[in-house]
This record gives C-alpha cells, structure tokens and sequence, in this order.
C-alpha cells in the first residue's frame, strides 16, 4: 500500500501525516529533531512487508507542520501527538522514536500510559541525568544547517553520527534527498531544542508499564550506548538491543536488520 499523505487540523496548527497500511494498532514513528516524515520510507517499507502499518507526522515546524504561536515543552509537545492521534481516530498505537522522538515517545507512554501497547527506544536517552555525547557532536546539532546544506552535512557526518558515516559521509548525504527536501524553519527546529533542557524521564522511568525495546549503537557519537542500558535497567519491562557498529542513524542504515527485530518484537 502507498503512503497516504494528509494536512490534519489540529489545536490551531496543521500537521502533515503519512499513513501507511491499515491496522487495528499501527506504529507511530517519531522522529528525532529537525527530521521530516520523508525521512521514514526506507524503515517503513520493510516493515509494511512484515505486515505492520505505520503512522508518521511531521513535528510543528519541520517539514509541512506549521509551527506553534509559542514554544512548547516536551509534556505540551506530547499533548499534540495525543490530538493528532484523536483526529486519526487511535485510541491506541505502538509507538517508536528515535533520538529527540525518543523523548516524545517516553513522555506519551508516561502521560497517556493507555494510548501506548508496546514500546520502542532508539538512539535516545533520559534526558537530563543520562550521558551526554561527544561535544563536537552536540555543538552540530545547535543549527539546523546539517538540513539544509548538503556540503555541511558531509563534513560534520562522520563525528556527528558515527556509524556508516564514518565510511561514506557523501553517500549518505546523496542517499537522503529528503533530508534536504524540507528542512525544518529556524523556529521550528528552535521550539523543539528549546523543550528538551531541564526534561528527564528518570524519575518515573520505573512507572512505565509498557513491554519496551530498547535499541542504541555501539558507535553513536550524540547518544552513547550508555544510555539504552540506563533506560533498559530502569523501564520494567525492557530488554536492550545493541547494534554492533550502528552509529545515530542505524534505524535507516541497517533498516532491514532492525525491522527484523522491531517487527518481532512487536508481535
């Protein structure tokens, strides 16, 4: 099945969604800072042919979502997924993000425990009170610009995304044309980096009653594999997944791997 793409209307903003396959809990991606739903397709098409839907969107301010009158912080970026997943009419979705979308997934499966069935943890963290990564790393992550300028972004993509980048930094930017398709406005990528200080799961990580996997790269320069196993030993019901040479961006350079385990999981 095609992705079908849509503008929902939802708390005054209009979010841009692709919906991909019909079931009766599909898995709603949640992509990392700055990212776009155009970025899913090579994750999503191996996991539509392990039979599983899947539900993208893009952030307030990144790709075709309008941006918030006023920055949010993770629990008012939260209540937004709660509306968008309302208006599609899911009581009820697995849910896997992916570095900052790790953070939103977290603070779903804390806030709206009931909307969650099973849950999924890549490349992300606790927030405050986990490890924080290399600094080169962070200090690129401060502009939006490694989505805007190709050349950027295969200097920097070695340090900052460890990995396959390491060894093919250019194939990587001439691999993903959407990643420079719609790069996210200032503001918007902005209100997202302005909801993550001072956030931390930790304090109820142990609450979450969700089965949840927990995937992280041995490689990873902004999110140290250090992090998946505090999430791993503080969530109940968690089990850790470690990509062996999976940089930040191992969810779409060993896709066809990772569905593997994901889909499993998942069923």
């Amino acid at each position: 099945m095609e992705r079908d793409v849509r503008i929902v209307d939802i708390d005054g903003l209009r979010i841009r969604v692709a919906v991909r396959g019909v079931a009766e809990c599909p898995l709603l991606l949640v992509m990392g800072i700055g990212g776009n739903l155009d970025m899913w397709p090579p994750f999503e098409r191996p996991m539509r042919r392990r039979g599983v839907a899947t539900i993208a969107y893009d952030a307030p301010g990144t790709g075709g979502s309008t941006s918030y009158p006023l920055p949010k912080r993770m629990r008012g970026l939260t209540t937004t997924v709660e509306h968008l997943l309302d208006s599609l009419g899911r009581d009820r979705v697995d849910v896997l993000g992916v570095s900052f979308g790790g953070g939103i997934a977290q603070q779903l499966a804390h806030q709206a425990p009931h909307r969650v069935r099973r849950l999924v943890l890549a490349a992300t963290a606790p927030g405050l009170g986990g490890v924080p990564g290399h600094p080169r790393a962070l200090l690129a992550l401060a502009t939006p610009r490694r989505y805007i300028d190709p050349e950027h972004f295969t200097r920097v993509a070695a340090d900052v995304y460890g990995g396959k980048a390491r060894r093919d930094p250019g194939g990587l930017a001439v691999g993903s044309p959407e990643r420079f398709a719609k790069p996210p406005s200032l503001m918007g990528y902005l209100e997202q980096m302005y909801a993550v200080p001072g956030w931390s799961s930790l304090p109820w990580l142990h609450r979450i009653p969700h089965p949840t996997l927990v995937l992280a790269g041995d490689d990873d320069p902004i999110v140290p594999v250090i992090n998946g196993r505090i999430l791993a030993a503080r969530i109940p019901h968690a089990r850790l997944h470690v990509v062996k040479g999976g940089g930040h961006l191992f969810l779409l350079e060993e896709a066809e791997e990772i569905a593997d385990v994901v889909a499993d999981f998942l069923a």
